[in-house]
């Protein structure tokens, strides 16, 4: 189920700032993300296991790459795309910037861009020096003019690379080019709607949608895969992730955009989450059981119902719906954490043992877990092995970004747990990262202070 400010594991992406969106996690998004962009990943030639996509939790209609082989798709154009070959479109001109190393090229071009200001910038105060106040400030305002327009113009160079790269992995996986095109034109509407009626793209970082569709469409048209039909079965999956973000991220529209007169499976999906969320159980139980009876054994389904239950304040009766749909999942690492926070939310000891084999499990399967390293904390707690609980919040606290309490744990659990285990040794390089982290933010604090 969607999470973020329900049981969640909530996550930030390495290059965002702190202010930045945060990550959802939710299995049957993930594991859509993962099936729909397979094929694209192969077709640009890089390593599957390697190259990931992420949901954020941002209404701007946005994606992008920052470091690595990490694609970021926001919550606003999971909302604006129709179908899912859209979004294989968007994904597809992402990798384009993955396999163009675009996230590195674009640093050394604001590299270039900066130097040019600062050359500028000192003739200008020489000039200012000089009496030459108006002249000055002439030099400084348009040296600052040709570094933007330098950097502008890199940018706008990486999109088209992206733009035509994209285009090829579409062709590769057999999959139709109609939905990077529409998704163009939906930009397009927002550059119209935001009057956006530049006649070229000079002063953008992206070139204007209107000359994408034009570089793009022949070449996409007459491409075999232009009139292949729309996975049903992919976009089924889609339609439904789509209307459960909805539900998740704006309840009030979701009720709007899907009636209860709508019984459809993402209406049911909609609603549940926006009642859930609205406060209203017994409705968004009455949605979760809606689902159920179309497919009793839908992991998903079984997990939304465990969800509201557990979240309502019956973790007893979450228990058995969580189970069974860790189980169909395949032992989903972020499920099986939901049915450990349930077993340990009964409070009832005899319910520990199986909690603590299920959270192992979780994180031993995806590290990437601060809730589930929580809810494993509290476990060793109780029975007493606090280093290891220590080296739980050493663990979450990593991953959360709070270098000071992941330094302060992992040295706790190193006093604890015996020298030279995998335990000790795990913590040990936790302490050693804590601490690397806490010297960089000195550093830039001392720098900042000194300007």
């Amino acid at each position: 189920m969607m999470a973020l400010l329900l049981t969640l594991s909530v996550a930030r992406p390495a290059a965002a700032a702190d202010s930045g969106p945060s990550t959802l996690r939710d299995t049957e998004t993930e594991h859509l993300f993962h099936d729909l962009a397979v094929p694209l990943v192969q077709a640009a030639n890089l390593d599957p296991t390697s190259v990931h996509v992420e949901l954020l939790n941002d209404p701007e209609i946005n994606a992008f790459v920052a470091t690595g082989q990490t694609v970021y798709i926001q919550s606003g154009l999971i909302l604006a795309t129709d179908n899912v070959n859209q979004l294989q479109g968007v994904i597809a001109h992402e990798l384009g910037h993955v396999a163009g190393g675009h996230s590195i090229r674009l640093q050394q071009g604001v590299g270039q861009a900066t130097g040019i200001t600062i050359a500028t910038m000192i003739l200008g105060a020489i000039a200012i020096a000089a009496g030459a106040g108006e002249a000055g400030m002439g030099v400084m305002m348009a040296g600052q003019r040709a570094a933007l327009g330098k950097f502008l113009s890199f940018s706008r160079t990486q999109e088209s690379t992206a733009d035509a790269a994209g285009a090829s992995y579409l062709s590769k996986a057999g999959v139709s080019g109609k939905g990077m095109l529409e998704f163009f034109g939906k930009l397009q509407n927002q550059e119209y709607r935001l009057a956006v009626y530049d006649t070229d793209s000079y002063d953008r970082t992206h070139p204007l949608s209107t000359e994408r569709i034009q570089a793009l469409e022949q070449k996409l048209k007459n491409d075999p895969s232009w009139n292949k039909p729309v996975d049903a079965a992919l976009d089924a999956r889609f339609q439904r992730v789509k209307a459960k973000l909805t539900g998740f991220v704006d309840p009030k529209q979701a009720v709007i955009k899907y009636p209860e007169s709508d019984e459809s499976v993402p209406a049911h999906y909609a609603r549940a989450y926006a009642y859930h969320l609205g406060g209203y159980p017994d409705k968004a139980l009455k949605e979760a059981d809606a689902l159920l009876a179309t497919a009793p054994d839908d992991p998903y389904f079984l997990e939304l119902k465990g969800q509201i239950l557990l979240e309502t304040g019956k973790p007893a009766d979450a228990i058995a719906p969580l189970r069974e749909a860790t189980k169909k999942s395949g032992e989903a690492p972020l499920i099986a954490a939901m049915l450990g926070h349930a077993l340990i939310a009964t409070e009832k000891t005899q319910n520990y043992g199986e909690a603590k084999q299920v959270l192992k499990e979780a994180v031993s399967r995806d590290n990437d877990n601060p809730f589930a390293w929580y809810q494993l904390g509290i476990i060793y707690d109780q029975e007493g092995d606090y280093g290891r609980a220590a080296l739980a919040t050493a663990e979450r606290s990593n991953l959360e970004g709070d270098p000071k309490l992941a330094l302060s744990s992992a040295q706790a659990a190193m006093k604890s747990i015996p020298a030279g285990s995998p335990d000790y040794l795990r913590a040990q390089d936790i302490a050693m990262v804590s601490r690397a982290e806490l010297v960089k933010k000195d550093k830039k604090y001392e720098e900042k202070k000194d300007k």
